[in-house]
């Protein structure tokens, strides 16, 4: 399956007349696989969890942001794939349009795959999520430690959910989520309120 056969979904819930959102498709996959996390203001703020699987971004809405604690559980609710070059999308999606509101990049850098089968083998880790449980150790600027997605309900009307926590292994370094109002861009150290006052009148 090609780029823009994953990015239907995508491609199909925008008007790019109206947001600022990236196409996609012009982005290169690089050397190391990429993840984002962005603070989403929309109908009911929220964060999304994206690693680079391929040429997309795998994606989960999760409300609570990524744990820090191991004990905690995190609900993440996949979304449409997006496109590579969403890591770097911070903005104001408009009113009306999908996901209308505010966007900033909490975090992003890569990540290491690190799923394994029963044998302890190495497993391609699209396959994983296939499986529904992947393992992967994030390098970013906030978030860096090992991390698991698991899925734990897929009903027949193909709604998922999956829990995302963080390994116990070792100790914690990084940080977790913070208050979503008060936290800044890792891009341009803004906050949701600042660069919705720059985008208002657009």
């Amino acid at each position: 399956m090609g780029e823009e056969d994953r990015l239907r979904d995508y491609h199909g819930k925008r008007d790019f007349a109206r947001t600022g959102e990236p196409r996609g498709g012009g982005a290169e996959p690089g050397d190391r696989p990429r993840f984002v996390v962005q603070i989403h203001d929309a109908r009911r703020m929220h964060f999304d969890f994206r690693l680079q699987v391929g040429d997309v971004l795998k994606s989960w809405a999760v409300p609570k942001g990524p744990p820090e604690d191991p004990r905690d559980k995190r609900l993440a609710v996949p979304t449409e794939d997006h496109p590579l070059e969403y890591e770097e999308f911070e903005g104001v999606i408009p009113p009306g349009e999908y996901g209308g509101g505010t966007v900033i990049v909490w975090d992003h850098g890569t990540y290491e795959p690190l799923s394994r089968d029963r044998q302890g083998r190495p497993i391609d880790f699209a396959e994983s999520l296939e499986r529904g449980h992947a393992t992967f150790r994030l390098h970013g600027s906030k978030l860096r430690g090992e991390y698991a997605l698991t899925r734990f309900r897929s009903g027949d009307d193909g709604e998922e959910a999956w829990l995302l926590v963080r390994a116990a292994k070792g100790r914690a370094r990084g940080r977790g989520a913070p208050d979503p109002r008060r936290a800044r861009s890792v891009r341009s150290g803004r906050t949701l309120a600042q660069i919705a006052a720059e985008h208002a009148g657009d």
